[in-house]
């Protein structure tokens, strides 16, 4: 059965061209956008066409971000004046219409920024630029310990009198794309803009500041928070034969950032939960669980998709006994991180033989994804689909985010391995 389902994906998939519209014809999805409301109706449809059992909406309220007009940013020694590539984070406020200028410290982290004291921060622009550590060979492990600059440096820089805060990308490649990403403020404190800037901007500026350590950094924004908007979660489902009352759930979330078209993150994950339920349809299999292809909104900035469904899930009394998803990007397969009781891991590791065969050599203990995590709360089973990660930071949140560096055949077989998961939970349980 797997190698029929690995079959009909590489034969028949129908996921990369479900991409290529959901990038080309809609594009940009940040929750509460026009973008995002036209991939609800799209992806609602999809599912309807390929006349799977039930397709409905969940409704839901989403924050509303809006990026407003390009940010322009540079490095001002004396009269020159160095233009470097900017990208306003995700919540963040606008600089007033003139824009930001101010001497810049630069740190690597928290402490160091905090040993400074108020004195030598006031009135200054802090500069986070610690990098992605490139000795992490699990590229997702290197964004975790660096992440904290992009969610919290804003309110670190606030509280000691800084009027801004610029944060190096979570990237590991050298280039000039600046990667964006959601922040927060935190409570009380002076709401400073923040950006992100792109690698090469930030090892110039370092560059800069060990010359000209009293140059300054200008820098404008023109974001704003809107009210919160109207949105959905999208869910397709395939009803069980035997047990319809145990669901398994595969998903991905469908909004993504404003300055690309989401291919990797996540419209891949998007599309290859559809394909599960597609490949699993054309080859005749009647799944014995109901099993639900999910996509999220708003995992970017909020997660009101992922609890807005556990929400409801507990309300409706549903028994969800494992959930699947792809949020990793459409790169080569590589296998599962579980979430769940050592017997139930136990369980799932007696697959491995199974998907070895596949590429799908990393099944163990490990992160399941940030939509179905609210789950995890009624005792259901994490399942977090792993592919390949060494090219995933070169374009997360970044305006590279684009069709054109997503595979054919890396998504059709990442499709087949989730396919893969979810016909032996269905067969076997967990």
């Amino acid at each position: 059965m797997i190698g029929k389902i690995y079959d009909e994906a590489l034969s028949n998939g129908q996921g990369y061209e479900w991409l290529r519209y959901l990038c080309k014809q809609i594009g940009p999805r940040l929750s509460g956008s026009t973008g995002a409301q036209k991939a609800v109706t799209w992806t609602k449809q999809v599912m309807e066409q390929q006349q799977f059992d039930r397709v409905f909406l969940q409704d839901i309220k989403v924050p509303y971000w809006v990026r407003g007009a390009k940010e322009e940013a540079y490095i001002k020694v004396g009269k020159q004046k160095t233009k470097v590539p900017i990208a306003a984070l995700g919540g963040s406020v606008a600089t007033a219409p003139k824009g930001v200028e101010a001497e810049v410290i630069e740190v690597k982290s928290f402490q160091e920024l905090r040993d400074l004291g108020k004195e030598k921060v006031k009135g200054k622009i802090v500069f986070f630029n610690r990098p992605m550590d490139p000795t992490k060979l699990n590229t997702f492990e290197a964004y975790g310990r660096a992440v904290e600059q992009r969610a919290n440096g804003a309110t670190e820089a606030a509280n000691l009198g800084a009027v801004g805060a610029i944060v190096r990308s979570m990237s590991t490649s050298q280039d000039d794309f600046p990667h964006t990403g959601s922040m927060r403020y935190g409570t009380g404190v002076p709401l400073i803009p923040t950006a992100g800037i792109s690698t090469n901007g930030a090892n110039l500026l370092s560059q800069q500041l060990k010359a000209n350590p009293n140059l300054t950094f200008y820098f404008r924004q023109n974001c704003e928070t809107m009210p919160d908007a109207d949105s959905h979660n999208v869910v397709g489902e395939l009803k069980g034969s035997e047990n319809p009352d145990e669901i398994i759930v595969v998903g991905g979330h469908l909004d993504s950032w404003d300055l690309a078209e989401g291919a990797h993150d996540d419209g891949a994950g998007c599309v290859q939960s559809m394909e599960v339920l597609r490949i699993l349809k054309a080859l005749g299999y009647k799944p014995k669980r109901t099993i639900r292809a999910v996509m999220f909104m708003n995992e970017e900035n909020g997660l009101r998709g992922g609890v807005k469904y556990a929400d409801l899930a507990k309300q409706n009394k549903e028994n969800h006994i494992a959930a699947v998803e792809s949020d990793n990007g459409g790169f080569t397969p590589r296998g599962f991180g579980i979430v769940g009781k050592p017997a139930q891991r136990a369980k799932a590791l007696l697959w491995k033989d199974l998907l070895a065969p596949y590429g799908l050599a990393e099944i163990g203990p490990g992160g399941g994804g940030a939509d179905i995590g609210p789950l995890a709360q009624t005792g259901t089973v994490l399942f977090g689909f792993k592919p390949d990660s060494q090219r995933y930071f070169d374009v997360h949140h970044a305006s590279n985010d684009n069709f054109e560096n997503v595979n054919k055949r890396e998504l059709d077989l990442g499709a087949a391995s989730m396919a893969a998961m979810i016909y032996l939970l269905d067969k076997y349980g967990i």
